[in-house]
């Protein structure tokens, strides 16, 4: 992995039915044999003979602008020798290297997602690398396709800029939220921007697809930095930087934590039986899995008494804690796998809800407080690991386990 790699993960370690070839959970940048970078260089007018020429020559990166039937702008793009280009779709064609599919909470197979309608642009967005330290990267809305171009139809917001160049949007645009204080115990939300074709920052429109760009903000930059989350309207991805990365726990470091927790020999308060959290690569529950009450954190073996159906008809069978009398979900536990997740290496103390992910309270407290985009008009906390909104007062709970009485 060189010094310029990236990671972007999607799934809680892995898609339901594996990480094959270009469709995986997380995707790794390093620098190419060769560079690949393009930049803007000349612009035509439409129906002009250059216009045609660059759309149609397949050795020319080029972006297309469509203002009305009969107007078109072409800007031609050039070889950069600078920088590698990354692109990101749902497409399967060859120019994208990285294919994702839309994010459906609590999906267990691909069929799952394949039966939603998929809002996530073909050619969504490009990632443009630079090549020497400190390897800034810079995202950009929209993906050339097989014939090395970008079509921004009629209907796609566009405009003229004040230096005479093109930009716009793409139909359900590319969001891009930078964490304050990077991605670090002290990191705390950042703000949702729009990236525009052209690599510029915008506010919000007021809907998803709406023509009408938000206003530029030209203090802030489409770089991206260690724990930048990048929206494509169906796919929200986690971008982490080497440097980032080092200071991450592993999927060792994880799985000894694992070990320590069950090394201590939890045990079910009211069954006296120990409790032991499966190994991260288990999909499926195991006899001796913990399972929490949300409402109070109280961690026991499973049982199938002290139900109140009638009482939280929302979250349809709900238990009563024999600990404490607490009313609310009881689910299984599950150790958050996808360590680029983790803000830091503390034990897995607290449970995301109602979904039943335990990682470290600081990794827990933080996701709580993103509010992450949902379909094309709502903001929503959600659980990194598998995508479920949040429920509760804080969204998660800390987990109060017994030791055993021996």
């Amino acid at each position: 992995m060189s010094v310029n790699s990236q990671q972007l993960p999607l799934y809680n370690g892995s898609l339901p039915n594996g990480d094959r070839g270009r469709r995986k959970s997380r995707f790794s940048l390093s620098k190419r044999p060769k560079a690949n970078g393009v930049k803007p260089s000349t612009v035509h007018a439409a129906c002009t003979a250059q216009a045609a020429k660059a759309i149609s020559n397949k050795d020319q990166h080029s972006i297309s602008y469509t203002l009305s039937r009969g107007q078109t702008v072409v800007v031609e793009y050039t070889h950069d020798n600078n920088t590698d280009m990354f692109q990101i779709g749902r497409s399967t064609e060859s120019p994208i290297d990285f294919v994702v599919t839309d994010t459906v909470a609590g999906s267990q197979s691909n069929s799952d997602t394949q039966s939603v309608q998929s809002t996530i642009s073909r050619f969504a967005c490009r990632v443009m690398c630079q090549r020497t330290p400190p390897y800034t990267a810079r995202i950009y809305a929209a993906g050339f396709d097989s014939s090395k171009n970008i079509f921004l139809g009629e209907k796609a917001a566009k405009w003229k800029t004040c230096d005479g160049q093109m930009d716009g949007l793409t139909t359900n645009g590319v969001l891009v939220m930078h964490p304050r204080h990077g991605f670090t115990e002290d990191s705390k939300p950042g703000v949702w921007r729009e990236i525009s074709v052209c690599g510029n920052v915008f506010t919000l429109r007021e809907t998803r697809s709406a023509q009408q760009r938000g206003k530029m903000v030209e203090a802030e930059s489409q770089e991206l930095v260690d724990g930048s989350l990048i929206d494509l309207c169906g796919a929200t991805l986690l971008w982490r930087t080497a440097e980032g990365l080092s200071r991450t726990p592993t999927i060792k470091h994880l799985e000894a934590l694992r070990q320590e927790i069950n090394a201590a020999r939890p045990q079910c308060p009211v069954g006296f039986n120990t409790l032991a959290f499966p190994s991260m690569r288990r999909k499926q529950g195991v006899s001796k899995q913990p399972w929490v009450y949300l409402q109070c954190g109280h961690v026991h073996g499973y049982h199938n008494w002290g139900s109140h159906r009638d009482r939280d008809r929302e979250q349809g069978w709900s238990r009563e804690c024999p600990m404490c009398r607490a009313t609310g979900p009881y689910v299984p536990l599950w150790l958050g796998c996808e360590a680029s997740f983790y803000l830091d290496t503390a034990p897995p103390t607290h449970a995301f809800s109602p979904c039943g992910h335990v990682c470290s309270e600081k990794t827990a407290m933080f996701w709580s407080q993103i509010p992450l985009p949902h379909g094309t008009h709502t903001f929503h906390a959600s659980c990194p690991f598998c995508a479920q909104q949040l429920s509760g007062e804080q969204g998660y709970v800390r987990l109060i386990f017994q030791g055993p009485l021996d």
